[in-house]
């Protein structure tokens, strides 16, 4: 009981900052797509900041439950977690070139991400101004707040470059290459998820030496994070 009471406040705030930042992803890329012309998202309910619109059964709920529990079971803690939401419908074949509109549709979830990364890190700066008024424990769970809430916006969105379809990088790879080139390198989307998976599980337990994922944590994630606490005014001499 000691150790479900150590882990569950953290958990929970991470589903939280995890939950927030994947909404509000997918609804800029409708929010994207309608500013181009394509009102798709908006006919079928899901241009909305309802979370509940955007789970998928299989990488929201199912994936990330078994990984939960399966890490619980074995380690004893939350090391990693992986899943996805139900991507925003767009039609961009109605829009004027295709695959630049796809391109700009795609940017706007990471862009949102590190948007909010930067708000987050903003709102550091009252919550040092008003922590007189908050108790110890308080004042920690908003700084631990903020801080996952960072996190989980640089992972989501960072992840989310990767040039691989269907990733969002794989979308704007395709915009940024020529039609011969592009509609070749969009096949491989029905892999995507496959190669993605393969990156992230299996390729750490066949090559010990080799753990892009970790890696990518401890470099790239920890390097953004750094910059959002300097662009924010957190940094050193701030």
């Amino acid at each position: 009981m000691t150790d479900i009471a150590g882990w569950l406040p953290e958990l929970l705030a991470s589903i939280v900052a995890a939950v927030l930042a994947i909404t509000l992803h997918e609804a800029a890329h409708g929010y994207a797509a309608l500013a181009l012309g394509d009102d798709t998202a908006k006919r079928m309910g899901r241009l909305s900041l309802n979370p509940l619109r955007h789970v998928d059964p299989v990488g929201t709920v199912l994936l990330p439950g078994v990984l939960l529990v399966a890490q619980l079971l074995t380690v004893g803690r939350v090391e990693f977690m992986f899943g996805w939401a139900k991507p925003v419908p767009v039609n961009v074949l109605g829009m004027r070139r295709p695959l630049q509109a796809m391109a700009l549709v795609a940017i706007a979830g990471p862009a949102m991400n590190f948007l909010l990364a930067w708000v987050a890190g903003l709102l550091v700066h009252p919550v040092e101004t008003w922590g007189t008024l908050l108790s110890p424990e308080s004042l920690g769970i908003a700084y631990r707040f903020l801080a996952l809430f960072i996190l989980a916006n640089l992972v989501l969105g960072l992840f989310n470059l990767l040039p691989i379809p269907p990733l969002d990088g794989g979308r704007i790879v395709a915009g940024i290459l020529p039609p011969s080139l592009a509609l070749p390198y969009m096949r491989l989307e029905r892999w995507g998820i496959l190669i993605v998976l393969f990156g992230v599980f299996l390729l750490p337990r066949l090559t010990e030496d080799f753990d892009p994922v970790g890696w990518a944590l401890r470099n790239v994630v920890a390097g953004a994070f750094d910059l959002v606490l300097l662009l924010s005014g957190n940094g050193p001499g701030a």
